[in-house]
C-alpha cells in the first residue's frame, strides 16, 4: 500500500490558513450528495460518547437516522424511541450488508478495539466517516484506515473535538508566525491516573482497581451481546472489570490507557502548531510494563526531525503523577493538564481553553498577530457541512492518522522498555522485532479489514 507522504498530511492545514488568507473558498476533495440534501446517516454505537455524537450531529437540523447500532441492547432501544424510523442492529457488518447502498454516511463511537473495523466499510462503500478518538487501536490497522479514506477520497473526522475550539487555532497562529521564536521543545502533561497503580491509589485517582487479569467469569448481562462486544480481540470470559466503559480503556486487547486517549487531544496541539509527523525515535519511562493493564503513570520522550524551515523538537509526554521538571520545581503555573512550548525567545504555555506567554513580563506590550486560522463552525457541523457542502473538515483522518500513530508509539516503546528507532515507510521498530506484536495483530476469527 502506498504511504501518506508528509507533504499530502501537512497540505490540509496550510490549506485552511492560504484560503483565510486570500478569501478563496476551498474545492471539495470528496465524493459528496447534492447541495442542500440531507445527509443519510447510520449510527454505530449510540451511548456514552456515541449519545452525544448523535445529539451534536441531528442537532444540525440537516441529518436523517437511517439506521443505529450498539450491542447494548439499552442504548439500542432507548435511541430507537428519538428516531423510531431508524433500523435497529446489534452487529454493524449486517448493517452495512443491509444499508450500506442506502446511507451518505457512517458515525462510529465504538470502543477503541473496533473503530476501524466499523470505518473500513464505510469506506470501502465510498462512504463519509466521522470516528471517535482515536482512529484505530494500532498502528497497523490506523495506516490501514488512513490510507483507505485517502483512496475513497471522502470527507472524514475524528473526533478530537477540541480542535475546532479558538484557543487552540490561536496557540497555532502564534507558534507559527514566530511569537516565541523556534521552539526546539515541547512538553504536554494530563493528570488523569487511570490505569495500573497500587490500591491506594486508584481509590484517590480511578474508577476501580484492578492490577490482574480476572481467574474467573461473569455472566454477561442479559441486554449486551458480549461476543460482539469483542469483535476481533482474543476471547476471553466476561467481567465488570472490562464493561461498562470505560473500564476497558486500561485493559491492553481494548484500549491503549491515557496515551492513545487523552494523547489524541492533548498532542493535537503541537502537532498542529509545529507541524509534526512520524517521530524518528521514542522512549518511554514509567514502571514495569504489564502485560494486560496500561500504567496509570508514565512519560514518553519523541525526537522529531527537520519539517521543511523548522528544526528538530524534542516532545515529552507526562501523564497520571509524572510531570516535567520546570513543572515540578514550580517555575511555570502548575496547571493540572497543559501544553508547554519552550522557544528561542520565550514559552507558551496552553490547556484547552486558554494560554499564557511566559515570562508575563516580556510579554507585557506583545502585540498579538491578526487571526489567519479561520473560526471553526463548530467540530460536528464542520463535517456535516463539508458532506453536504464541500469544504475542509479540522481533523480528517489524513491528519488524524499520522497523530494516532505517533500516539501509539509511545505505548509501544514503554511496552518493549527501551528507546525504538520508528520506520514509518515499512511500519517497523528498526532492529527492535519483539515490537511488531504491539505494531499489528491478527483479528479473531471472522473479523477482517479487508
Amino acid at each position: 500500500m502506498p504511504v501518506i507522504d508528509r507533504r499530502r498530511f501537512l497540505v490540509h492545514h496550510a490549506a485552511v490558513a492560504a484560503a483565510a488568507a486570500t478569501s478563496v473558498t476551498l474545492a471539495p476533495r470528496c465524493v459528496r450528495a447534492a447541495a442542500n440534501d440531507r445527509l443519510k446517516v447510520a449510527f454505530i454505537g449510540v451511548g456514552g460518547r456515541g449519545a452525544s455524537n448523535l445529539k451534536a450531529i441531528t442537532g444540525t437540523g440537516r441529518i436523517d437516522v437511517v439506521a443505529i447500532c450498539d450491542v447494548d441492547n439499552r442504548f439500542l432501544e432507548n435511541t430507537a424511541k428519538q428516531f423510531p424510523a431508524a433500523r435497529k442492529f446489534r452487529d454493524f457488518r449486517k448493517l452495512y450488508d443491509a444499508v450500506g447502498k442506502e446511507i451518505d454516511a457512517a458515525v462510529v463511537s465504538t470502543t477503541e478495539h473496533m473503530h476501524a473495523y466499523a470505518t473500513m466499510p464505510a469506506l470501502q462503500l465510498g462512504k463519509h466517516v466521522y470516528c471517535e478518538k482515536p482512529l484505530a487501536y494500532n498502528i497497523a490497522e490506523t495506516r490501514a484506515v488512513t490510507e483507505a479514506a485517502e483512496r475513497a477520497g471522502v470527507v472524514t473526522q475524528m473526533g478530537t473535538q477540541i480542535h475546532a475550539g479558538a484557543n487552540y487555532r490561536r496557540v497555532v497562529e502564534l507558534i507559527q508566525s514566530g511569537a516565541i521564536g523556534d521552539v526546539h521543545e515541547a512538553h504536554v502533561w494530563v493528570g488523569r491516573a487511570w490505569g495500573l497503580q497500587s490500591e491506594a491509589d486508584a481509590q484517590k485517582n480511578d474508577r476501580l482497581f484492578v492490577d490482574a487479569r480476572p481467574k474467573t467469569g461473569m455472566t454477561p448481562p442479559s441486554y449486551l451481546d458480549w461476543d460482539l462486544w469483542l469483535g476481533p480481540a482474543p476471547e476471553r470470559p466476561f467481567h465488570q472489570v472490562y464493561f461498562p466503559g470505560p473500564n476497558w480503556y486500561r485493559w491492553w486487547d481494548f484500549g491503549n490507557g491515557t496515551m492513545s486517549d487523552l494523547g489524541s487531544h492533548w498532542n493535537d496541539l503541537p502537532f498542529w502548531a509545529l507541524q509534526l509527523d512520524a517521530p524518528q525515535t521514542v522512549e518511554a519511562f514509567g514502571p514495569e510494563p504489564h502485560p494486560e493493564i496500561a500504567p496509570a503513570s508514565m512519560s514518553a520522550e519523541y525526537q522529531y526531525g527537520r519539517r521543511g524551515d523548522r528544526g528538530p523538537v524534542k516532545l515529552t509526554w507526562y501523564q497520571g503523577t509524572h510531570k516535567p521538571e520546570i513543572w515540578e520545581r514550580g517555575e511555570i503555573p502548575k496547571w493540572n493538564s497543559g501544553v508547554l512550548f519552550v522557544g528561542s525567545k520565550g514559552m507558551l504555555l496552553s490547556d484547552y481553553r486558554k494560554h499564557l506567554l511566559l515570562p508575563e513580563s516580556d510579554f507585557e506590550d506583545f502585540v498579538y498577530p491578526d487571526p489567519f486560522i479561520p473560526d471553526s463552525s463548530g467540530h460536528h457541523e464542520e463535517w456535516v457541512a463539508a458532506c453536504l457542502d464541500g469544504g475542509e473538515t479540522g481533523s480528517p483522518f489524513s491528519y488524524a492518522g499520522p497523530l494516532t500513530e505517533a500516539n501509539h508509539l509511545g505505548n509501544v516503546a514503554f511496552r518493549v522498555g527501551k528507546k525504538i528507532t520508528w520506520d514509518r515507510e515499512t511500519m517497523k521498530c528498526i532492529g527492535c522485532p519483539e515490537a511488531d506484536p504491539f505494531i499489528r495483530r491478527q483479528p479473531r476469527a471472522g473479523w477482517s479489514l479487508s
